[in-house]
């Protein structure tokens, strides 16, 4: 637990999942470990929490109420401000369509649910060096 990639400069991430169970999880977990964690239950509560801090990643559910997943990480990708941020797509859904559709509105990753702490951690890494 203390390592180096767990003492590294603190990262921003956005949480964005309708269940209140993964945002915990996914929150507790990635707290622990010193980064600040933002969440939201849905597309357009995203939208607002973006536009107040711009986060450093973004872990994004795709079935989700008033705004998909691909709608918002479609409208992130359309920004200026936020094209560049990495978005890890989050899903039930592990099939080859949904992971294409995925990366054609720009996601950087997909993580298939269940995941354990490791492979959030593992995309954090992949994803926000500098």
């Amino acid at each position: 637990m203390t390592s180096q990639q767990d003492k590294k400069s603190l990262a921003t991430i956005l949480v964005i999942d309708d269940s209140l169970t993964v945002r915990k999880l996914v929150s507790l977990t990635l707290e622990r470990r010193g980064y600040s964690v933002h969440m939201a239950k849905d597309g357009l509560e995203a939208l607002s929490k973006i536009n107040e801090k711009i986060p450093d990643l973004i872990f994004l559910d795709i079935t989700m109420p008033r705004m998909d997943g691909y709608q918002l990480c479609k409208i992130i990708r359309n920004n200026q401000q936020t094209s560049k941020i990495p978005v890890v797509m989050l899903s039930a859904k592990d099939g080859f369509f949904d992971k294409m559709k995925g990366k054609m509105v720009g996601a950087s990753d997909y993580l298939t649910k269940p995941f354990d702490a490791g492979v959030l951690l593992k995309a954090i890494n992949k994803h926000l060096k500098r």
